[in-house]
């Protein structure tokens, strides 16, 4: 490929990421980014949306009330020579449609960004199902696609890339459930793995030896919890203990542990919690009846704590969890809300992101760019949420900060990577 520098790449404006080769390895730079998923708003103001975020995007979300943007489903974005599908539920069941809606506006806004695109993006409809994935993926690809992105949920990928992977075709999904990840299925997405990895990394360079935690019975509970134990034997931190709870009642699993976690002698010098803000005023009144002190024990979360309700709480206080740079969601934000003049959902900088990665693969290599090879490029890319790269088994990395709850905000205290070295 031609060495490219970023001064002098034409066509691209704004926040669009500008594509540029450096030492054979593609990067695909912009702004770093967090936020939250909610119904979006009509607003006149500039304000981050700050209610809680879809980290479990695998799962089909709650009802919600429904966007007031009509839903532009089998439509088409630009008129570029190649051809990329975007597969999103525009009429799935409750909250489904109100996140697709507001994926479709972002992919609308990265295509703005970049001038003179060389992608026609296929709208395309699932209901929310994976036989609508599959036959909305068979149609995309009788237009002509030669990449899909999305869908949104976890079945829907999966059947989207059976269909994809007949036809050698990629798919660019948007689930957090890893189990359905694989060659040529890309996700791009909040991986709760990566985000324990990076805060018990981080606890163990600030000498914390051993970790108690707290897990709800939810498919994200368990998935963390199983990640914690693997993080922490790779890190020679101990499990002092693992209790797991029903969702919204931790207090027996509280009480059981308060031995290890409260007093002035706690057995433990962590706490990890991957719960959210709706869970998670619960577990905090009944640290509170234990006489669990956030000074001794340090509380450890993931990216579910990135909402201000949470860090309300005044027994986080000093709390750390790991979760993309808020920044950049807070300046797509910005350039979303003066398009469209409503709020941005949390997941809006996925489908952002990727297409805005398929424009600039395809202004580099055509329709012949979106190959395993070129898609798992190690050097990875860096987009709205920071730099990201795909794995051949189909999961990603993420470069992600450490912010600490403090005066009832979180702080950034450990900067996201500006790059993944090959190999990290």
């Amino acid at each position: 490929m031609a060495r490219v520098s970023k001064g002098s790449v034409g066509g691209f404006t704004g926040r669009a990421a500008w594509v540029f080769v450096i030492a054979g390895s593609l990067v695909l730079s912009g702004c770093v980014g967090s936020g939250s998923l909610s119904p979006p708003r009509k607003t006149g103001r500039t304000q981050p949306a700050s209610v809680e975020p879809a980290y479990a995007a695998g799962v089909t979300p709650p009802d919600a009330p429904m966007q007031s943007t009509p839903a532009m489903a089998g439509t088409t974005i630009g008129n570029g020579p190649a051809k990329v599908a975007l597969i999103l539920p525009m009429t799935g069941a409750g909250q489904g449609a109100v996140v697709a809606q507001s994926m479709r506006n972002a992919a609308e806004l990265a295509l703005s960004e970049f001038q003179n695109s060389d992608i026609t993006l296929l709208v395309k409809d699932d209901n929310g199902t994976p036989e609508g994935a599959q036959n909305a993926t068979q149609q995309a690809l009788a237009e002509g696609a030669e990449l899909i992105i999305g869908p949104l949920y976890a079945g829907s990928v999966q059947a989207a890339g059976q269909v994809a992977r007949q036809r050698g075709k990629s798919v660019i999904g948007f689930s957090t459930d890893a189990s359905v990840a694989a060659q040529g299925v890309y996700l791009l997405s909040f991986m709760v793995q990566e985000e324990v990895d990076r805060i018990v990394s981080f606890a163990a360079t600030q000498g914390r030896r051993s970790i108690a935690a707290l897990i709800p019975e939810t498919q994200y509970g368990r998935v963390a919890g199983a990640r914690l134990q693997q993080a922490a034997a790779q890190q020679g931190i101990r499990i002092a203990a693992l209790e797991y709870y029903p969702p919204g009642q931790p207090q027996n699993a509280v009480q059981r542990m308060a031995p290890l976690i409260g007093g002035p002698a706690p057995q433990a010098d962590a706490l990890f919690i991957p719960e959210s803000g709706d869970g998670l005023p619960a577990v905090a009144q009944a640290l509170q009846m234990t006489g669990f002190d956030p000074q001794r024990v340090k509380p450890l979360g993931t990216g579910l704590w990135d909402e201000p309700r949470v860090a309300a709480l005044p027994i986080l206080q000093g709390g750390w969890f790991a979760a993309p740079d808020k920044r950049g969601f807070t300046a797509f934000a910005e350039s979303y809300r003066a398009r469209f003049n409503i709020d941005p959902i949390r997941l809006a900088t996925l489908s952002y992101d990727a297409v805005t990665l398929a424009a600039a693969l395809a202004r580099m290599q055509g329709a012949q760019a979106f190959t395993d090879a070129m898609l798992t490029n190690p050097a990875g890319f860096a987009g709205a949420d920071g730099v990201f790269r795909f794995n051949p088994d189909g999961t990603n990395d993420r470069a992600l900060t450490v912010q600490e709850i403090r005066g009832g905000a979180a702080v950034a205290i450990s900067g996201a990577p500006r790059t993944l070295v090959a190999g990290n």
